[in-house]
């Protein structure tokens, strides 16, 4: 076969089998990157052998390494880097350095190799880098690049990706004295400062107008044929430079990142991209020889082992030095402890300089596979190992939520309103309320939107809002609303239900940044969610329908009518499996569990509006599987709990167990003659300070406290010797004139009931004496 048809050939054959080990993977539920890698294994040369020659494409496999790098670059901008500097820089460079000196340290005193410091370096090398590639999809398809724990692994994969051309220029070095080592690290650092020397440059003053003048052509043809030739020239040049052709996309990508058509260029680049980086993971694949994994299998397991452990043991301890949350650093230790598809260049590198032999590449090869296939899986177990370990007492205090890292001194106390996120339409929104003379407070965790937030003077917490403490500083269990605006869907919907896990009558107001993630926000208790695209397809469709001619009332109410539809019309036809999958996927960090309904539960009967099972004890219900195997994905209030049903629920484990005891009928249920509430212990009210038995609230009123919200925490069954403090939330469970006569106790009493009971004739007067017509949830 001609060379040139053979390449066409090998191409057609990699992504074909790419594209069916990812559908495969994606059938399966899995990451598609491991599709990739075993339809890599499937058709190389240890496998079927039908692509015999790699060279050609693992040529090819760099475009998508240099695309996934340029995207990232043009994504992670200066202003990213900058919120991440510290641990990037120290953290990142602490953590080659040590890694390096450990695996010479391990290799001496074990006397592996020979114990030749030179080769325990060249493998403490191999060791310190992780995998800018996977961890980025990985970070990507759970969209959490934007996460603490996601912005500090990129800062520290980063630095690694910039010290693979120092190690590159080192390598050749290792066997020489130690005079030659050092005149080749000077020579690569002063390679590396004239080229950033010159990116800086030309990201002043030659990148900007080249995008400028290719979008003044307005041809879509030009301005991708630019960018890609402007990105893989660079890269071209860092490899001539002697560095590596990775770090020249990355900085390429930067260089784009501050100017203008930034968004544009991404949404260009994209679609190639992919297509590369499918590519580069299947060419990944074909280097990995089954047959040798199994022959060496349990050598290969101990290696990945060791190297998990020591990586994580590393990096969990740097990053929390640098003053990051315990939860930050594990979860980045877990995500950085595999080793990097860039080993691959360095350990081929080495074998050609002789610092390994065959055996020992292959060795490296293998083990370096397995951590890559296995970091998809680790870093999906991560919630699950979080919510188990958060489960254990002792284990518990460990993990405490992120404090705020600072506060403005003017934050209102009560009556106002917190907006979480500080982007366009949190800043939009800000503006909007100040209009109206409304007191405000920001929560955002970006330096340089605190620093905007400090000059115009509005109040702010700077943290993470989806931790207890940031929300509690910023009062929200005082506030009169709340809006969540932030990009970051998962940060939704964990804001969301520990918001209301502090305040469980907040009225929420909620960004969604995609349409299938509508049902679980307003499952979870938002009160109103705004899509944005499709709010401006229904004002456009207001302006049009006004224009011809139509009822402007009429066009008013058809279109608030699709708002109270959750913009089901609007909304594309979807599948049950679909839904349910997506269902799966958004409450994955939501210590989301299936709960089995007792056979002779109270609720059984009751609707979902009559049980009120997230107010009554915490827990949001996601979906009900029936007995003969339906399962109804975000029942809405008329849903009726019927014997046998299982309810996938999103709580704590004390909510979970708040609806056990709801469920077994242990604790007081709404009906005919008693309601529940929540009431609130502030500094004016007779209740603070007292203990249950000093109140004798049970002996004398018959009213049962079910539970108490203190610090973000459900107590469920409190002690009787527990005291009140203010802003507790104590849940009352009674009769109508039990709970009428308690009013006095708390000077501001929640006229808001968690569930609307059945009235009896005559019973009505009672009611309308708690409860204020004007208040009743409808």
């Amino acid at each position: 076969m001609q060379e040139d048809f053979r390449l066409i050939v090998d191409l057609v054959l990699v992504l074909a089998v790419a594209a069916c080990g990812g559908l495969l993977a994606s059938l399966l539920r899995q990451p598609a990157l491991l599709g990739y890698l075993l339809g890599g294994m499937i058709v190389g040369p240890a496998g079927l052998g039908l692509i015999k020659e790699l060279i050609q494409v693992e040529t090819l496999a760099q475009f998508g390494v240099a695309f996934l790098l340029f995207a990232l670059g043009v994504e992670f901008s200066f202003t990213e880097l900058k919120k991440v500097k510290a641990i990037a820089l120290g953290g990142g460079g602490l953590q080659i350095a040590l890694t390096i000196a450990v695996t010479v340290l391990v290799c001496g005193i074990t006397g592996a190799w020979g114990a030749l410091p030179a080769k325990g370096v060249f493998l403490g090398s191999i060791l310190s880098l992780s995998s800018t590639a996977v961890v980025l999809k990985c970070l990507m398809e759970r969209n959490e690049t934007e996460t603490p724990h996601g912005q500090v692994m990129l800062g520290i994969l980063v630095v690694q990706d910039l010290a693979l051309g120092l190690m590159l220029a080192v390598l050749p070095a290792l066997n020489e004295p130690g005079e030659a080592i050092g005149i080749a690290v000077l020579t690569a650092l002063a390679r590396i400062g004239l080229f950033a020397a010159g990116a800086v440059a030309a990201g002043l003053w030659l990148v900007p107008p080249l995008l400028r003048l290719l979008a003044r052509t307005e041809s879509r043809e030009l301005f991708l044929l630019g960018v890609v030739a402007l990105c893989l020239g660079i890269a071209l040049l860092t490899e001539y430079l002697g560095l590596s052709i990775e770090m020249g996309a990355f900085v390429a990508g930067l260089m784009i990142s501050e100017v203008e058509y930034a968004d544009q260029t991404l949404s260009y680049v994209e679609p190639l991209r992919d297509i590369f980086a499918s590519l580069f993971f299947a060419a990944i694949g074909m280097l990995i020889d089954p047959v040798f994994l199994w022959k060496n299998l349990e050598l290969i397991l101990e290696l990945v082992a060791i190297v998990f452990i020591g990586k994580f043991l590393i990096i969990t301890p740097l990053v929390k030095l640098f003053r990051y949350p315990l939860k930050t650093a594990l979860i980045a230790g877990l995500g950085l402890a595999q080793i990097g598809e860039f080993s691959f260049v360095l350990a081929s590198e080495g074998q050609a300089l002789g610092l390994v032999s065959r055996q020992i590449y292959l060795l490296i090869l293998g083990t370096t596979a397995v951590t890559l296939i296995l970091t998809p899986f680790v870093l999906r177990l991560v919630p699950f190992l979080f919510n188990f370990a958060e489960s254990m007492p002792w284990l518990k205090p460990y993990l405490q939520e992120e404090q705020p890292r600072d506060i403005s001194d003017d934050l209102p106390l009560k009556d106002h309103v917190v907006v979480c996120g500080y982007g366009r339409v949190g800043k939009n929104l800000v503006k909007l309320l100040q209009q109206h003379d409304l007191p405000v407070v920001v929560i955002d965790q970006s330096e340089s939107r605190i620093q905007k937030l400090r000059e115009t003077g509005v109040p702010y917490v700077y943290g993470n809002c989806v931790s207890f403490h940031v929300l509690e500083t910023a009062g929200v269990s005082h506030a009169k609303g709340m809006a969540i605006a932030l990009s970051d869907p998962m940060s939704s919907r964990l804001c969301l239900k520990r918001a209301l896990e502090v305040c469980p009558e907040l009225d929420l107001v909620v960004r969604a940044t995609q349409d299938k993630n509508i049902e679980v926000l307003y499952q979870l208790g938002a009160r109103e969610v705004v899509q944005p695209e499709f709010e401006a397809s229904i004002e456009m469709a207001t302006y049009l329908l006004n224009c011809l001619g139509f009822s402007p009332l009429v066009v008013q109410q058809e279109m608030q009518q699709i708002r109270n539809g959750h913009y089901l019309d609007l909304r594309p036809e979807r599948s049950a499996s679909e839904v349910s999958y997506d269902l799966r996927q958004a409450t994955r960090d939501l210590n989301r569990r299936w709960y089995a309904l007792p056979s002779s539960s109270p609720l059984i009967g009751m609707s979902l509006e009559e049980a009120d099972m997230r107010y009554l004890t915490g827990v949001s219900l996601m979906a009900i599987r029936r007995t003969n195997g339906d399962e109804i994905d975000y029942p809405d209030a008329q849903t009726k709990l019927q014997e046998g049903d299982r309810l996938l629920v999103v709580g704590g484990t004390e909510e979970v167990a708040a609806l056990e005891e709801l469920a077994k009928g242990q604790v007081a249920v709404p009906g005919e003659n008693s309601a529940c509430q929540w009431t609130t212990v502030n500094a004016d009210s007779l209740a603070l300070g007292q203990t249950l038995i000093d109140l004798e609230i049970h002996d004398k009123s018959t009213v049962k406290v079910q539970a108490i919200r203190r610090d973000g925490k459900f107590i469920r069954s409190p002690e009787s010797n527990i005291d009140l403090r203010d802003g507790d939330q104590v849940l009352l469970c009674g009769s109508l004139p039990s709970l009428n006569q308690l009013q006095p106790l708390f000077a501001s009493v929640s006229k808001v009931p968690l569930s609307i009971p059945k009235v009896k004739p005559g019973e009505s007067q009672a009611l309308k004496e708690f409860l204020p017509v004007d208040k009743l949830r409808e």
